[in-house]
């Protein structure tokens, strides 16, 4: 070889490979982890948009409170420029299962057609395909028979409908809930075989010309055009073109939100490691001085030096990327596709090879630690070979050293200065447990959260049951009370986000249920509305019809205790005023006892706990592995932070360790000073990290859900923050061992070495 520092390769390896088996190892964990997200969610990607023209996935639907005539759907399709199709559907509670609601479709040959996932289709009226989510989550199978509307039906296939690969029961549901909600199809048989109590009238359609799927605008230009057509036809109850079908497209939009939050999450790892080889390698050079300084002497050039100690971090770094990438495409493929298809309705889908993973994985990160170690490597080489040959690689070396006040006791001195000389480790080590942390927290934070908001949403009720009806009918149970409710949405252009569903409320003056706050003329707004949108008393609100032009402006008088959703509560005659109801008017039911004597049919919707809490329960169950992931994730790069960087510390001060040695001081003493000097700062930076994790957590909470409908609260947990902090504390004390053993073996000759 012509360098004779090559030769040095194997002995640094087997000198130092706890060091770089463990980064190496965590290469293989971090781009495995992202190359099987990537590839995964690339492939379902791929599979979901090749399936609207496959599945022949709708341009949108909408639904009257009445069945159109033909005359009434030749005057739409004429008028509207677009294609019909009858694509009625009955919802009834499920017998089989408490609180679960299952929505049933007559079999489509036209439209959103289904994908048979095992089995087959249903053949006979008592027949049915179910949704694989549903089925899985209430271990049915084929063979297996559900109840609902007093009829038994025999499970002939597990299902995927192409129009519900997320499983939102209503557009304005702030979560979908795959546990409590499902769907499935029938025979046209069947269908006609069951009571039409809860029969929905809604059509499906194609344009004429269809417009861009990935074209909001031109498709909302459309749907505008539309909806003046259906809303002279009938009583529109719902309209919902498929680029703002939740059901259609949130999947989609996730699989995209997912890939950058996960690429973020790689180069932040990368960096944070180049940082840390850089320091290790800083150290090397340092304990190398001597041997860099006569090579240099000898005629070796920088560059020749520099590819030398470039060699390891990059072939370590180049061993993680091909073993990540082959568990990446094998063993964590599966594991990652799991996490979506355990939480959405998809269609089958093939493992796809993916380019732009292997360059967001492996070429990037490769380029990027390569341009890091580059730079650090260059500013540190520039020294003269005489300066290495002396170990003087400090810029500011020929300054004096800070003065300490000498009635400070000496061991306190002590520490100071090695905080002094080690402050880019130390500010490295923050900055390691500070993204540790926050990926803990992240990990750690949700369940807590997701509990608390469950509590507050079951202990501010307004009933513990709300019946929306089709039309006044009274009721003889006790305590019943009846109210106007209605819905308006929010003005996205005003409020900095998209259009949103807003309940409107209208109770009675006195009533028991909903204690109005606000003065006469004035409304008041849930605490969901008042967090998510910064609206205060005082503030004046614009809401609009979704289906017309119509604006209304309300001045808010109070703020009710109402996190479960986005609402807004006033008297009775203030809603029928604004709305234009005839008086005496009222659709709705609050009750604390359950409504028997109201005919099935004349209800349209129950509201009851489980409705209001399905975005926890759901995400309880769709994120809990995940977080366990990012738990995991973040004691391993906590651990490898604080193992390395305090173990540099401890190499870089070896000869003044063994100096202490030979003046007499213990190892328990020696310890104090170096070791449990690294303690003091983690500790610090642990405290410090948990304040500030917990405001970005909290900004980064806000903007991750107010695109969502309704509003979701961030909380910590006292005991999320002494888990965080037990977890460090914990951790670390497992570092200081394995280093109180290496202080241990540092002999005392090395207070003879290297000396100037």
């Amino acid at each position: 070889m012509r360098n004779p520092l090559n030769k040095r390769l194997p002995r640094e390896l087997k000198g130092e490979w706890p060091k770089y088996f463990i980064i190496f190892l965590f290469f293989v964990l971090c781009i495995s982890a992202v190359s099987g997200f990537l590839v995964s969610g690339n492939s379902l990607a791929v599979a979901t948009e090749e399936g609207y023209e496959k599945y022949k996935v709708e341009d949108g639907n909408f639904e009257y409170k009445e069945q159109l005539s033909d005359d009434i759907i030749k005057k739409i399709e004429d008028e509207g420029k677009i294609e019909l199709y009858r694509n009625f559907y009955k919802e009834e509670a499920v017998q089989s299962f408490e609180d679960s609601t299952f929505r049933v479709f007559a079999d489509r040959e036209d439209i959103d057609l289904i994908d048979v996932l095992e089995g087959d289709k249903p053949t006979a009226d008592n027949e049915l395909g179910i949704d694989r989510l549903f089925a899985k989550n209430h271990e049915l199978k084929v063979g297996s028979e559900i109840k609902f509307a007093d009829k038994t039906f025999k499970i002939t296939g597990i299902v995927a409908l192409s129009d519900y690969s997320t499983l939102f029961q209503n557009p304005s549901d702030m979560m979908f809930d795959n546990d409590k909600f499902g769907v499935g199809i029938v025979t046209k048989e069947g269908f006609e075989a069951i009571r039409d109590d809860h029969i929905h009238y809604s059509y499906s359609y194609f344009y004429n010309d269809r417009p861009d799927r990935h074209d909001d605008k031109e498709g909302k230009e459309k749907a505008e055009k539309l909806i003046e057509t259906l809303s002279a036809c009938g009583e529109l109850e719902e309209f919902i073109p498929a680029f703002a079908n939740q059901a259609i497209i949130f999947a989609p939009n996730d699989f995209g939100g997912d890939e950058v939050m996960i690429t973020i999450f790689l180069y932040v790892v990368i960096v944070i490691l180049a940082f840390v080889f850089s320091i290790t390698i800083s150290n090397t050079i340092t304990k190398e001085a001597s041997v860099i300084g006569v090579l240099r002497a000898s005629g070796y050039t920088r560059g020749e030096i520099l590819r030398h100690y470039m060699i390891i971090p990059m072939l370590t770094l180049a061993a993680g990327a091909v073993v990540g990438n082959i568990l990446g495409y094998t063993a964590l493929n599966d594991v990652f596709a799991h996490s979506y298809t355990d939480s959405y309705s998809l269609t089958s889908y093939k493992i796809l090879f993916t380019p732009k993973a292997f360059l967001l994985t492996t070429v990037i990160p490769f380029a990027l630690m390569f341009v890091i170690n580059l730079i650090m490597l260059s500013v540190k080489l520039k020294l003269s070979p005489l300066r290495f040959l002396r170990h003087d690689l400090k810029k500011n070396s020929r300054k004096k050293a800070f003065r300490l006040n000498t009635k400070i006791p000496i061991m306190i001195r002590f520490r100071l200065r090695v905080i002094f000389q080690n402050i880019p480790n130390f500010v490295t080590i923050f900055i390691g447990i500070f993204f540790a942390e926050f990926i803990m927290m992240f990990g750690l934070i949700f369940q807590p959260m997701l509990k608390c908001f469950e509590d507050n949403t079951v202990n501010n009720l307004l009933a513990d049951y709300q019946y929306v009806l089709k039309a006044p009918i009274p009721t003889e149970t006790e305590g019943a009370e009846p109210c106007i409710s209605a819905s308006l949405q929010t003005i996205g252009d005003k409020t900095g986000g998209k259009d949103e569903d807003v309940s409107l409320y209208g109770v009675k003056k006195d009533s028991k249920y909903v204690k109005l706050t606000s003065e006469k003329g004035k409304v008041d707004i849930s605490s969901a509305y008042h967090m998510k949108y910064k609206v205060d008393v005082g503030d004046t609100i614009e809401l609009k019809d979704k289906y017309s032009d119509k604006t209304y402006e309300f001045e808010v008088g109070g703020i009710y205790d109402y996190p479960a959703i986005i609402a807004v509560f006033m008297d009775t005659d203030m809603l029928a005023d604004t709305l234009d109801y005839e008086e005496g008017y009222f659709n709705t039911y609050f009750s604390n006892k359950e409504i028997d004597d109201i005919d099935e049919k004349f209800i349209a919707t129950r509201i009851t706990v489980t409705e209001l809490t399905k975005t926890s329960r759901q995400l309880i169950r769709s994120m809990g592995s995940l977080m366990t992931i990012f738990t995991g994730f973040g004691i391993i790069i906590y651990v490898l932070v604080i193992y390395l960087l305090a173990k540099i510390i401890i190499e870089k001060n070896t000869q003044s360790i063994s100096m202490t040695k030979i003046l007499g001081y213990n190892n328990g003493e020696i310890n104090s000073l170096y070791i449990h000097t690294t303690s003091i700062v983690t500790v610090v930076s642990l405290v410090l990290s948990l304040v500030l994790g917990d405001r970005l957590l909290g900004w980064v909470m806000f903007e991750a859900f107010k695109s969502y409908s309704g509003w979701f609260e961030y909380k910590m947990a006292l005991s999320v923050a002494l888990k965080t902090l037990g977890l460090g504390i914990v951790t670390y004390m497992i570092v200081v061992l394995i280093l109180s053993r290496k202080v241990k073996h540092i002999p005392l000759d090395e207070a003879l070495k290297n000396v100037e």
